[in-house]
């Protein structure tokens, strides 16, 4: 299973960045996948979560402001994140679970400036 985030950087305020992790070692269309951040200091977080039917669910701090989407065909799961705050900067993680298994991409850094 290999997991591979990418798509993180600088931004300002305001801005917008679109993460992309492209999956692979493992049947993509059948899993349920998620994005978790992890702030200095702070513990992981759960921001996204899309089934397999493509069914949504956002941590608050998040809702109106990202979206998560999936292509099957490409095995990717993406992260539309717009009107960035400083509060979202953190290393963010594309995750797949599968039973007790819990499979972690290598993060990207997102950086939102004031």
């Amino acid at each position: 299973v290999q997991l591979q985030a990418f798509g993180g950087g600088l931004v300002q305020a305001g801005g917008f960045l679109r993460l992309s992790c492209a999956a692979s070692g493992f049947v993509f269309s059948i899993n349920k996948m998620d994005w978790y951040r992890q702030a200095p200091g702070k513990q992981r977080e759960l921001v996204a979560t899309i089934t397999s039917s493509s069914t949504t669910n956002y941590a608050d701090s998040v809702k109106g402001r990202f979206t998560v989407s999936r292509d099957n065909a490409k095995k990717t799961v993406s992260l539309q994140m717009n009107d960035l705050k400083p509060e979202d900067t953190a290393v963010y993680y594309c995750h797949r679970d599968w039973g007790a298994s819990h499979y972690w991409g290598q993060g990207t850094v997102v950086t939102v400036s004031s």
